[in-house]
């Protein structure tokens, strides 16, 4: 082989995105991460496995959509049947999703009539089935019916996502915040909330918001 190979020029490497990001408030480091896949609203049936029994199991006019993705069954449910949605599923001989996982929030900021969300994650140890049920409210009407009374380790979970997100939740024993002080204004994990944070002091240091610290190159 000749080593007298004309060179190639390079062209020069744009780096967007990851650990380059500046003139943002964005230190994830993925500013401008953009979803080409618009996610699927409402799958068809067949469902598959169980999931066509499961819901079949829940009286007419419960389940507003279906979504199977990756194998995983998410309801979607409408928020004035969710308490009575969520007994028939813990207490139904067939459905039996005596466990509950958690309760959790998304913000949807885009969804008009629909930027809150509520979502509670199912399983059922007699049945080795699990189960994803959301439950959508707007913006101007943050209310969702508590599900404490299904569920009782639902009373820390909803303090949490009301915190949080700012969803209310109607019935609850005690909705308070559980994590930011009582004064706290608004709710960090809406997109609509400031990125950045506050300054901390630590032994006579200081150290500055997310928003005004270097970025990594």
């Amino acid at each position: 082989m000749s080593d007298n190979l004309p060179e190639v020029p390079q062209e020069p490497v744009a780096r967007t995105g990851m650990f380059g990001v500046s003139g943002s408030g964005d230190t994830s480091g993925y500013g401008g991460l953009v979803v080409r896949r618009a996610p699927q609203l409402s799958t068809p049936r067949p469902y598959g496995g169980y999931f066509d029994q499961l819901v079949d199991a829940l009286p007419e006019g419960t389940v507003e959509r279906v979504v199977v993705d990756r194998g995983e069954l998410t309801l979607h449910i409408a928020r004035e049947r969710l308490v009575e949605t969520m007994r028939k599923l813990r207490d139904d001989p067939a459905l039996r999703f005596e466990l509950s996982l958690g309760v959790s929030g998304v913000h949807y900021p885009e969804e008009s009539g629909a930027e809150l969300r509520a979502v509670y994650h199912l399983a059922s140890i007699t049945h080795n089935r699990r189960v994803r049920v959301e439950v959508s409210a707007p913006d101007t009407d943050r209310h969702i019916p508590s599900t404490v009374s299904v569920y009782p380790t639902h009373d820390w979970h909803e303090r949490e996502t009301y915190d949080f997100f700012g969803i209310i939740f109607d019935g609850h024993p005690a909705l308070t915040r559980i994590e930011m002080p009582d004064d706290w204004e608004g709710h960090p994990q809406r997109k609509d909330y400031p990125l950045g944070g506050i300054p901390v002091e630590y032994r006579g240091a200081e150290i500055p918001s997310p928003d005004q610290r270097r970025s990594y190159a």
